[in-house]
């Protein structure tokens, strides 16, 4: 698991590429971006929730510390920490 842990700060913005239906649940921090994988598909907000679920236990806190704050129906999301 990728170590985001010098991010979990209250109003830190964290910008993630998500890719939906992917072969396996996991971060990587690509040329300096986020980005996420997840097996869900994206329906109904299941792969939005396994994005801020991943995040959060890679920034090493509580999921609804996590507010996302753009991008719920696209690819590129922005979350904060509150």
């Amino acid at each position: 698991m990728t170590d985001l842990t010098h991010l979990a700060k209250p109003g830190t913005q964290i910008p993630v590429r998500a890719t939906p239906q992917a072969g396996r649940n996991e971060i990587r921090v690509e040329d300096g971006q986020i980005r996420i994988y997840v097996t869900v598909t994206p329906e109904k907000g299941k792969a939005n929730e396994r994005i801020r679920k991943l995040l959060a236990k890679a920034l090493g806190i509580a999921k609804s510390r996590l507010v996302l704050m753009r991008g719920e129906t696209s690819r590129d999301k922005l979350f904060r920490v509150d």
